[in-house]
């Protein structure tokens, strides 16, 4: 099997597992103490990655915040933020949107096969494109992020991504914030999808840690046996 790095999957949902609302205004799930958390996950990691269409919905800037974490990272001879990654198969994005426009890391756009001509005119200039194969294939990206020197990754969404992820058992991690209210409506966005998970009752995901962050519940799972070589 080609090497990939560590992955970690990361979301807040709410208590019925929606990872945002019905409507294209951003629902904040998370608290203040949470994202500090999230921060230093993210300062750790070499590389973050989310889907196009988070790109487009909620214009991330996928930055490392606190400057404290940011001079640690300069001070081991790194970006101060992960180099930036997304996955596309029409390669609809936008060279000014803040994934691309903000930050000195690198970005790193996986395209599906038929879109490659099409992205590397609109965004050559702003990121590296590569071919990701028909689909963008989960493990053909991992691969190469190896390749390019990640050894930790972190994936924060959306739900589409995370599926692709743990379908493909190509996590070893998972950080699952839940919000202590419901979202109520079938049109909002799930955490996954169907498809064929590797956890399912005959072979339960294991609960590494609980952790009350003010009004949030952080629920830590051990997705591979990599997660115990990590302590």
């Amino acid at each position: 099997m080609p090497e990939r790095p560590y992955t970690i999957l990361s979301c807040s949902i709410s208590l019925d597992g929606y990872l945002g609302g019905a409507t294209r205004e951003r629902l904040v799930l998370s608290n203040d103490a949470d994202l500090c958390r999230v921060d230093r996950v993210r300062s750790e990691c070499d590389a973050i990655l989310v889907g196009a269409g988070t790109v487009r919905d909620d214009n991330p800037r996928l930055l490392v915040r606190d400057p404290v974490l940011r001079e640690r990272r300069r001070a081991r001879g790194m970006a101060e933020s992960p180099t930036k990654v997304t996955m596309t198969r029409r390669a609809r994005l936008d060279a000014a949107s803040n994934f691309f426009a903000t930050g000195d890391s690198e970005k790193i756009v996986y395209c599906a096969t038929p879109s490659v001509r099409a992205a590397r005119s609109r965004l050559a200039h702003v990121a590296t494109v590569v071919d990701g194969g028909p689909d963008v294939e989960v493990d053909r990206l991992s691969a190469d992020l190896h390749d390019r020197g990640v050894r930790r990754l972190m994936v924060e969404g959306g739900g589409r991504v995370h599926t692709q992820f743990l379908t493909a058992a190509a996590a070893d991690e998972l950080h699952l914030v839940v919000a202590p209210f419901f979202v109520g409506s079938s049109q909002a966005r799930r955490f996954v999808g169907d498809g064929a998970f590797p956890w399912n009752p005959g072979h339960r995901a294991r609960l590494a840690e609980t952790q009350q962050i003010g009004d949030v519940v952080l629920l830590r799972y051990a997705l591979s046996p990599r997660f115990e070589e990590t302590g």
